[in-house]
């Protein structure tokens, strides 16, 4: 059985949030790229306490794909040390999840 994750990184614009969606789907990465925002962002950053608005993506794909989807955002991304982590989806519409594996790429 697959194993579906969520990947999720943040964008300061939403351009780049863009950009990295339509890649990521483009290249059957993902099968959905949700972009929200702006968000708030509270983080320490090189030792100082740092607030941000920023886009965060929601990447729907599956853990097989993960390395070349961490690959492609790092390429894409403007941040030195992007947030890039995944989540497993424990379970989901049987319809969904079927639609999802239909459209990623082939391993």
């Amino acid at each position: 059985m697959e194993e579906y994750i969520q990947v999720f990184t943040t964008t300061e614009k939403k351009e780049d949030a863009e950009k990295i969606a339509r890649n990521l789907v483009e290249k059957r990465l993902a099968g959905c790229v949700q972009i929200l925002g702006p968000v708030t962002s509270t983080y320490r950053w090189k030792g100082n306490l740092e607030s941000a608005e920023e886009w965060l993506c929601l990447i729907k794909s599956t853990k097989a794909l993960y390395p070349q989807i961490e690959e492609a955002i790092k390429a894409l991304h403007p941040y030195e040390t992007p947030e890039i982590i995944a989540a497993p989806i424990v379970t989901g519409s049987r319809d969904y999840l079927e639609w999802l594996k239909q459209e990623l790429a082939e391993r």
